[in-house]
């Protein structure tokens, strides 16, 4: 196999640093992986990325590097796949590390899903641990909030590059934060494609610890992930879409009835979580929090889906 990792790049050039050089350290079977290449599609950042990798290109020699102007993951990563050279697409984000032996348990789950199923319909799913340590993120221990059921995740994945481009890409409709990947995961299952967990594959997906100063951002993305939901339900307009953008009563009555109908939100719940994060339990404080955030997404999906029906 030859690999080509896409990842794409938006001002993360501090955790950026740490997921390229992690990937460049990957350790693996020549016979297996007969060569690798990182391609780094630069989204527009400001934050000196680019420059950065212009600076230090002998340390990483694997990376090409290409530019495009702001436009989204979507986009990002669809270029990211018509440029690339391998014919194994592993797709890496910006912000998750990977321990030197995780693409080479990719390709093994690959080469034994290949042999056991006679084609190449099927994907590797690595597992993703959720840290705040900066300095070591692989030091961080599993837990069970990492855990996640997602078909399709971008943040640490691979699989046969002509899949890709017979699914069409990633819809570049979804402008906005999320589901562009879980959507394109649906088409690959109705052409058939399967997953395949590898959890020798781990990523530590970095996240800058919890603090208050995040949360209107974060109140904005859940915003943003329920227009893109009812964009989703709109191309997909199944059960399981509708579990997976909270569209459904339980979940209205879920978050609606732990927020008392909205009640508790990010001011009356602000002393609380203040509180949390003073005694060193921003972790705690991020799972309050994701109760009024989820209560946005719900209200945000509803929203954005009578919007589209008066569109028509």
């Amino acid at each position: 196999m030859f690999f080509s990792v896409v990842t794409p790049a938006y001002n993360r050039r501090p955790i950026l640093e740490k997921c390229l050089r992690a990937l460049e350290s990957q350790v693996f079977d020549p016979a297996l992986i007969t060569d690798y290449e990182l391609v780094v599609v630069d989204d527009g950042s400001t934050d000196g990325t680019i420059e950065w990798l212009q600076a230090n290109a002998a340390e990483f020699p694997h990376v090409r590097l290409v530019e495009r102007h702001h436009q989204g993951a979507a986009a990002a990563r669809n270029y990211g796949v018509e440029v690339a050279q391998g014919d194994t697409i592993a797709f890496v984000d910006s912000d998750v590390i990977m321990p030197p032996g995780s693409l080479q348990a990719h390709a093994l789950a690959l080469a034994d899903a290949y042999e056991r199923l006679g084609d190449d319909r099927v994907f590797t799913a690595g597992r993703l641990v959720n840290t705040s340590n900066f300095e070591q993120p692989t030091a961080e221990p599993a837990k069970v909030t990492d855990f996640s059921n997602a078909f399709f995740d971008t943040a640490n994945l691979a699989i046969a590059r002509h899949w890709l481009l017979t699914a069409g890409l990633f819809d570049t409709e979804f402008s906005q934060y999320g589901w562009e990947d879980l959507e394109l995961g649906v088409r690959l299952k109705n052409l058939g494609v399967t997953m395949v967990k590898v959890p020798e594959a781990v990523g530590y997906h970095y996240h800058p610890p919890f603090s208050l100063d995040q949360i209107p951002k974060m109140i904005d993305q859940e915003i943003q992930r329920g227009r893109m939901g009812a964009i989703f339900y709109k191309k997909h307009p199944t059960r399981e879409v509708r579990m997976m953008i909270q569209m459904t009563p339980l979940h209205q009555v879920l978050w609606g009835g732990l927020t008392a109908g909205g009640r508790l939100n990010e001011k009356t719940m602000a002393p609380l979580l203040r509180w949390l994060i003073d005694r060193g339990n921003p972790s705690l404080a991020l799972e309050l929090a994701r109760i009024f955030l989820n209560w946005y997404t719900v209200q945000g999906v509803y929203a954005a889906y009578g919007e589209l029906q008066q569109e028509g």
